[in-house]
């Protein structure tokens, strides 16, 4: 086992017949679980979506339940002997979503943020500071830098999902905790920064010998680095636990079939998607020219209007019904931003975004100056974070709400809930949900609206196997029904099952 230094005490986790029921739920989310991990171990936690793994560890790290009245807790889950509550700052999570652990406006000043609340003293706090944005490769090597040119001072707000991603991560590193709990950590980076992510935590993992407790889809990313693979599967009122337990060639030698089946990414493997034709000839619904788009706004310098310096410019792209686009590029290109623009959510920096008549239909040509109902009736745009675009207290009334403000009918709705598995979740709370049925209520809600076009951001994170090939398929007929689906990411094995054309932001 590596050495611990900066005091760090590597965490022992013990559960013993732990569960877990949210508020408002009648499933648990966890149930019977029976574990033991020892001092400085390093865990991949595998399972399909909604089997409880992010449960167990906004649970390890002493914040589940803080808002949830009604929730109920069953057997023990301990850190060290004491639960979990009672051990705040031995462990650090990383969440699903990045942005919600953005607390302060300055870069440097968000890392240093964890550390200063365990009264590091400050020259060490800065030492771990720059040490940690270092190994997340947002620190270059220019005075005052980090990484790609953004600056220690750069307004956290303006960063990418991509950098907020790794800005979480060196928080948690410059902590030195002895538990680090990682919760898909690497979803929403470009290839490099996969990797990037991966070693720096490998490399605090062997300075500090703290315990680990990853949960990711994509196995092969970690397979190496851990030293054990947990499986959970679901829970249900009858109890259950553990699925396979065990070393990491062991587990995906001996189980792999199962492993598969139950939707878990084991290396090599990508399940059959619905095949696609593309259209011999298709209509153009929506022109990007010689676009540049930002998120900052316009300002004005007397009676001049000075547009905002632009994250990306020069974009030509068509959308075609019936034809998928795919936006890639690394991190910070403004892939998101790009695709928000498209979508009539953000006015171009410089540039147009038209409107063909088959899409505008007398709203005019440029989205961005369409109303609302114009807008999601035409263009449904599902964001980075489904957080954003929840306005309900409960997954029915979700997906109900666009078609009811739009004079349509629901009749779709049962068929989303079936085809993209939440049929058991009506009755929940949106916020309640795993980060993987989160994306796929948030890609459901704007279906329901029956839009010409869809604009996706990122969205297969946090899909087991399954759910990400019925996803795909999903998607794969409503192209060709001739609707244009617009998609933001990083998996290759998602823009080969849509096929299409690409567009590449550098």
């Amino acid at each position: 086992m590596p050495t611990a230094d900066d005091g760090v005490r590597p965490a022992a986790i013990t559960a013993n017949g732990w569960g877990w029921r949210h508020a408002g739920r009648i499933t648990p989310a966890v149930a019977g679980l029976d574990l033991d991990i020892r001092p400085g171990e390093r865990v991949l936690l595998l399972g399909p979506s909604g089997s409880g793994k992010s449960t167990l560890l906004h649970a390890l790290a002493g914040v589940l339940g803080d808002e949830e009245d009604d929730a109920d807790e069953s057997g023990s889950l301990l850190i060290d002997g004491a639960p979990p509550r009672d051990q705040r700052g031995r462990a650090g999570l990383m969440q699903q979503d990045p942005e919600t652990q953005v607390v302060l406006s300055r870069l440097a000043d968000d890392v240093a943020f964890g550390a200063e609340n365990l009264a590091v003293p400050r020259d060490e706090i800065w030492r771990r500071v720059h040490e940690a944005l270092e190994d997340v490769g947002l620190r270059g090597s220019g005075s005052g830098s980090a990484g790609g040119g953004v600056q220690l001072d750069h307004p956290t707000s303006a960063l990418s999902g991509g950098q907020k991603q790794r800005l979480a991560l060196a928080g948690i590193l410059a902590m030195r905790p002895g538990l680090i709990l990682l919760d898909e950590p690497t979803a929403n980076l470009d290839p490099a920064g996969v990797l990037e992510v991966r070693d720096a935590v490998a490399r605090c993992l062997d300075k500090t010998g703290a315990t680990l407790v990853v949960v990711e889809h994509r196995v092969a990313v970690w397979k190496d680095v851990v030293d054990r693979i947990v499986v959970l599967q679901p829970g249900s009122s009858s109890g259950s636990g553990v699925l396979f337990d065990g070393p990491p060639d062991q587990v995906l030698g001996q189980a792999r079939e199962l492993l598969t089946t139950a939707g878990v990414w084991v290396p090599g493997y990508v399940p059959v998607t619905r095949p696609r034709t593309e259209p011999a000839a298709a209509t153009m619904l929506l022109a990007a020219e010689n676009l540049a788009v930002s998120r900052g706004r316009s300002t004005r310098q007397g009676f001049r209007k000075v547009p905002p310096r632009p994250v990306q410019s020069g974009v030509h792209a068509v959308v075609r019904a019936g034809q998928a686009l795919t936006i890639t590029g690394p991190n910070g290109a403004g892939k998101s931003t790009v695709a928000l623009t498209l979508g009539g959510l953000l006015e171009p920096a410089a540039g147009t975004v038209s409107a063909a008549v088959d899409l505008s239909r007398g709203a005019g040509i440029d989205p961005y100056k369409w109303k609302a109902k114009e807008l999601i009736a035409r263009i449904g745009t599902v964001f980075q974070e489904p957080e954003h675009q929840f306005v309900t207290s409960r997954v029915l009334d979700e997906l109900t709400f666009g078609p009811r403000h739009l004079g349509r009918g629901d009749e779709r709705v049962d068929e989303l809930l079936e085809r993209l598995r939440l049929t058991h979740l009506v009755e929940a709370n949106p916020y309640t949900l795993s980060g993987g049925e989160k994306r796929r209520l948030s890609v459901a809600t704007v279906l329901a609206a029956h839009p010409q076009v869809l604009i996706l951001d990122e969205p297969t994170f946090g899909q087991d196997a399954n759910t990400w090939a019925e996803l795909a398929s999903l998607l794969s007929e409503l192209l060709d029904a001739g609707t244009a689906v617009v998609s933001v990411t990083h998996d290759a094995e998602f823009t080969h099952a849509l096929g299409g054309t690409e567009l590449r932001l550098t």
